[in-house]
Order: C-alpha cells, then sequence, then structure tokens
C-alpha cells in the first residue's frame, strides 16, 4: 500500500505545482498586461509632451522673432529714421556727451556785410573819459572796435492807393480803366508781401492763423485767413511753370535718386514722390506708391539710372520697363542688422559674415582719395565679389536669412552699379535728405485739403529744395516768380544756366 501511496502522493505534489504555476503564469501575464498598458499610456503621454514641447519650443522662437521686430529701428531695418521713438538725444546720452559744442569745435561766425551792403556808418568818439572824466586823445595804432547791428525800420510797409481813371475807347465802345494789370493782379498784396506770405507758409510751416498773426502784431496790417488763402493760390500759380520745366526734364536726367513718403489729404491717404537729379529736385503728390507713377513721370524708355530702396514698385518697373536701379546699400547694411536681433545664432552668424564684409566695401569707399582710380575701382570689384559669396553660402533655416540670400542672388548686382556707373551714389541718402523737409511739415500741417493744396505742396516743395541745392535764395526767387506772374512775363527758371 505505500508503495501504491507514494506515486499517487508525487503526481498530486506534481498536480499542485503545475497548478501553482499556472496561477503564477496567469497573475504574471496579467501583470505584464497591466504593465504593458502603463507603458503605452506612458508613451502616449510622453509623445504629447514631446508635441507640446515642440510647440512652446516654436511658440518661443516665434515670440522672440516678434520681440526682435518689434525692436527694428531705422538702424537695423528699412524704417525711415522720422519712426524712431527714441531719438538722437537718448544716444547721445548713451555716449557720455554733455549737451552743446564739444571740445574741439571750431568756433563758426557769420561773415561780415560788405561795405556796399551797409546803409549808413556811424563814428562813435569819446570827449572825455567815461570814468574820470580826464581829457582823452584817439589811439593812432588801434583800429576801432566794429559792430554791425541789423534793425527793421520802424514802419516796414509802404502803402499805396493807386486811382485808375476809367477811359472810353469810340473805336472798340468799350470802357477800360487805367490800373495797370500787375495792380489789379496783386490786389491788396503787393509783388514782395506776396512773396513774404507764401514764404512763410511753405518755408516756415505756418498756418494761416500764424501768419495772420504775425502781420497783424509786427506789420501793423490785418489780413483774414480766407484773403491769405488767396494770396498763397497766386504763389502757386507763380511757380507752376518752373514746376513743369523741371517736370519736362525729369525723363531725361542721367541719374535719378528716387523716394517716397506718405501724405495727408482730408482724411485721405496720398504719396509724396521725390525726384533727386543732380541740379535739381522734384517733388510729385500722387494717389499711390506704384510702379504706375513711375511710369508717368519717367515714361517706359527712361535710360537713366535709378537710386532707389528694394522696394516692389521700383523692381516692377525694371522688370517691365528694363529701368537700371541701383539699390540702396544703407538698407541693405540696416536689414542685414536684424538677422544679429534674431535668437538663433545661425542666422546670428550669418548676419555677422555678411555685415563685416559690407563694412569692408564702405571702409575702401571712405579711402577713394588715398589710392588711384583703377587701384580703387579693383578693390571695390573683389569686395563686391567677396560679399555675394559670403551672402549665398551658409545660408542658415531663418525666413529672414533666406530672403536676403535670395535677394543677394537675383538683384545682388544692383547694388554695385556705383562701381562702373559715374554720378551714381551707393546708398539713396540724396533722396532720404531731400524727402526730410516734406516729413517735418507733414507732422506740422497735417497735409492738405484738396487738389489745390497738393499743388501748392509740390511746387513750394520744389522751389525750397531746388534752391538749397543750388545755394539760392528760394525767397528771392519766389519774390522773383511773383514778379513775372502779376506782370505776366515770363517766369524764373529752376534749372541752372550753363557754365
Amino acid at each position: 500500500m505505500n508503495d501504491d501511496c507514494a506515486p499517487r502522493r508525487k503526481r498530486l505534489v506534481m498536480l499542485d505545482r503545475s497548478s501553482g504555476l499556472t496561477r503564477e503564469n496567469s497573475q504574471l501575464k496579467k501583470q505584464l498586461a497591466e504593465q504593458e498598458q502603463i507603458l503605452e499610456s506612458l508613451e502616449q503621454e510622453n509623445k504629447q509632451l514631446r508635441e507640446e514641447q515642440k510647440a512652446l519650443t516654436d511658440e518661443n522662437k516665434e515670440l522672440k522673432s516678434e520681440l526682435a521686430r518689434s525692436r527694428t529701428t531705422s538702424r537695423n531695418s528699412s524704417k525711415r529714421p522720422s519712426s524712431d521713438i527714441v531719438k538722437g538725444a537718448a544716444r547721445m546720452r548713451g555716449k557720455g556727451r554733455k549737451i552743446g559744442a564739444q571740445a574741439g569745435h571750431k568756433k563758426q561766425e557769420r561773415e561780415p556785410f560788405k561795405p556796399e551792403e551797409i546803409d549808413r556808418f556811424v563814428l562813435c568818439t569819446l570827449t572825455c573819459c567815461p570814468c574820470c572824466r580826464g581829457a582823452v586823445a584817439p589811439s593812432r595804432h588801434v583800429l576801432p572796435a566794429v559792430v554791425q547791428q541789423v534793425e527793421v525800420l520802424a514802419k516796414p510797409l509802404e502803402i499805396t492807393e493807386y486811382q485808375g481813371e476809367w477811359f472810353w475807347c469810340e473805336k472798340c465802345e468799350n470802357v477800360y480803366c487805367a490800373l495797370p494789370p500787375e495792380v489789379e493782379k496783386g490786389g491788396l498784396c503787393g509783388p514782395l508781401l506776396t512773396a513774404w506770405i507764401g514764404y512763410l507758409k511753405g518755408g516756415c510751416h505756418a498756418s494761416f492763423s500764424t501768419i495772420r498773426k504775425f502781420l497783424r502784431d509786427i506789420l501793423g496790417v490785418r489780413i483774414s485767413r480766407g484773403m491769405l488763402a488767396k494770396v498763397v493760390a497766386k504763389v502757386s500759380a507763380a511757380l507752376a511753370d518752373p514746376w513743369e520745366e523741371l517736370r519736362q526734364l525729369l525723363p531725361l536726367a542721367h541719374v535719378l535718386n528716387v523716394d517716397e513718403t506718405g501724405h495727408k489729404d482730408n482724411g485721405r491717404r496720398y504719396h509724396t514722390w521725390c525726384f533727386r537729379a543732380r541740379e535739381y529736385i522734384l517733388f510729385k503728390i500722387a494717389e499711390t506708391r506704384g510702379t504706375a507713377e513711375l511710369l508717368e513721370m519717367l515714361g517706359a524708355d527712361f535710360e537713366g539710372v535709378i537710386g532707389s530702396d528694394y522696394f516692389s514698385s521700383y523692381r516692377c518697373y525694371m522688370e517691365e520697363f528694363g529701368g537700371v536701379l541701383q539699390f540702396c546699400l544703407a538698407h541693405l547694411i540696416r536689414e542685414v542688422k536684424f538677422l544679429l536681433e534674431l535668437p538663433d545664432r545661425a542666422s546670428q552668424a550669418y548676419g555677422q559674415r555678411f555685415l563685416e564684409s559690407l563694412r569692408g566695401l564702405f571702409a575702401i569707399i571712405h579711402r577713394r582719395g588715398t589710392m588711384p582710380a583703377g587701384l580703387f575701382r579693383q578693390r571695390l570689384e573683389a569686395q563686391r565679389q567677396k560679399i555675394l559669396r559670403t551672402a549665398l553660402r551658409n545660408v542658415p533655416a531663418s525666413k529672414e536669412a533666406r530672403n536676403l540670400a535670395q535677394r543677394m542672388g537675383k538683384h545682388g548686382d544692383n547694388y554695385f552699379l556705383f562701381i562702373t556707373t559715374p554720378g551714381v551714389e551707393p546708398t539713396n541718402n540724396l533722396a532720404e535728405q531731400a524727402i526730410r523737409f516734406v516729413v517735418i511739415d507733414r507732422h506740422v500741417t497735417q497735409g492738405t485739403r484738396g487738389e489745390k493744396g497738393r499743388k501748392w505742396c509740390e511746387r513750394i516743395w520744389t522751389v525750397l529744395a531746388t534752391c538749397e541745392q543750388q545755394s539760392r535764395s528760394a525767397f528771392h526767387f519766389i519774390r522773383d516768380a511773383v514778379d513775372a506772374y502779376f506782370s505776366g512775363s515770363p517766369a524764373p527758371s529752376l534749372v541752372p544756366a550753363p557754365t
């Protein structure tokens, strides 16, 4: 019996162990399934976290780019200096410079009046010592002290009453007045006073109310704002022919620097175009900022070189009508500087390389007078090739860097026409300087209110800028133009006489 029980007992033990292993195996499988569920959940959570991290990284990069764009100024972008919130005073404080003339500043003194310009001479003498009342004798070895004093006459106005008799012509059977045509055309204000009012309005940014106060308080004459508007309209008519003469000459210019800025007209947005030639500057207010305005002013066959920024209107004019453009290198430098504000280091390094190559170009330009002309052009050409290689190699993935590289690949040569074309400047600073007065006038006067106002601004701005460029007196030109307009004679010309 013991022998029969042993195998049975052994089988029972083995069955018990097998059952235990089965249960343990089942439990392990269950635990494994639970672990796999947990692992799958963790993988999903990890994937979600990675996606969130990528989204946050992209958002952070975009925010940094937006922050960099919000910090753009005229020094690191194509924005105009007038758009900067912080102007030169803050930069001066950063340099530690004190207000006023700096050490070593050359004293500026006005030229004395010439003897023929002086109306009267007064010799001042002493009959006795101003201190002790003793006798004095004039010195023969020291020149007299000279003070030239300018004074306004107590009554600078001359009021004339013209009385024109009426006459009957038996042949014409008509009545005629003997008043001279220039007197009738001038009306209340003579030619000189008319020129004064026009200069105050256009050259001094004065409002009609300010001019009215000046005339009333200083000159003692009362003129209404409505009458002042009519006087300014006469000045505008007097300047129409000189403006149109420059308008006809514009398509014949060899080199033009062109720029544009906004203009307000009775709540509507217009654009002021500035065309700067070597001998004159012309302004035109237009509804558009597009290529159509360039086509209207220059025509489709313009053979000169246009200096401008990289605005699309100029590129379209170049591509559609074969215009030759010199893009502004100063604008390019500011846009390259913007790359240094971006968050990724690759764009910063690319921008730094690009900027150093451009600085090398201007270093050569500043040494123009120290080397022969042939060597100067050779070095400019070598630096041009270096700039283009730098711009097109190792371009990072940022949008701003790719855009600049694509631009240099397509229009890079248009930044270096000044190397081979005499009279062409590497920057568009000439046009930007000329248009600065217009921007100031827009801020002061708040724009115009109709076509007459726009025509007035075009003409007076053209006269003021051109006379400044030619070192002529704008007031004297306005006076001569008004004289010619009142008398019916030809208007003076803004085109300088050939030498």
